[in-house]
């Protein structure tokens, strides 16, 4: 929508009353930038008591409108943080945004491309860019779920199916965590899934070339600390009993 049109929604609400929380809401405008927009638009004293009462009734809240108060700052800041990435993506951009979640994600063993999580927008998102820079489908990818004892292995595999598009008969046997005091019940909603790229090795190995090329300008200081401080690498593991 045009953003003169909005602006005059937004001056029109804000003259029969509302609050820049609720014009927020309706329009989704920062408040930053209705308090630009409305700075001058003036208010009546009816609609300036109805907003102090609001506020009284906030701050009467304790510790819960603290609470409250940050959590709209939170909201604040991730929304216009939002703003600042423009879209779509540049392919250098999308193609650095997978390698590095791989990198941060995915197996660093010798071996085939495959990512773990319990994330539905990491999981789909390394499916969408798989198909997009690799043109690898989703019907060619393999699966593995983990989950608890309690949970219903064939509805989580659907519901990880609906959302990435991977067929059923492509999962293969989940793991099921033995009963145990020590794991936490009803956390992991959907589960972990392992996605994995068949005869991918080559793959993986340029993602990390990728990865790679985007850091050589801290390669040598990187190494040169590494090696000034080996006698860390020399620190025994514990042994898990």
């Amino acid at each position: 929508m045009d953003t003169n049109v909005v602006k005059d929604q937004a001056i029109l609400l804000r003259r029969s009353g509302h609050s820049y929380g609720e014009i927020k809401n309706k329009l989704g405008i920062s408040k930053s930038t209705l308090s630009y927009w409305l700075k001058n638009v003036p208010l009546s004293s009816e609609q300036r008591e109805r907003f102090y009462t609001k506020q009284v009734q906030i701050l009467s809240m304790g510790p819960q409108s603290q609470k409250e108060r940050r959590k709209i700052e939170i909201e604040k800041i991730i929304n216009e943080a939002s703003l600042e990435i423009k879209f779509p993506l540049s392919l250098d951009s999308y193609r650095l945004t997978g390698a590095f979640l791989y990198w941060a994600e995915g197996s660093k063993k010798s071996g085939r491309w495959q990512i773990t999580n319990s994330d539905p927008y990491i999981i789909l998102f390394m499916v969408k860019w798989l198909k997009d820079i690799f043109d690898i489908h989703p019907a060619s990818l393999k699966a593995w779920l983990n989950i608890y004892p309690q949970q219903d292995d064939l509805e989580i595999k659907r519901f990880w199916s609906d959302l990435t598009g991977l067929p059923l008969e492509n999962f293969g046997k989940s793991y099921i965590k033995p009963l145990s005091s020590g794991y936490k019940k009803n956390n992991l909603y959907y589960g972990t899934i392992r996605i994995e790229v068949p005869k991918s090795v080559d793959m993986k190995h340029k993602i990390f070339g990728w990865v790679k090329a985007t850091l050589i300008d801290i390669e040598s200081e990187t190494e040169l600390v590494k090696q000034k401080w080996q006698r860390l690498s020399g620190t025994e593991r514990p042994i898990n009993l």
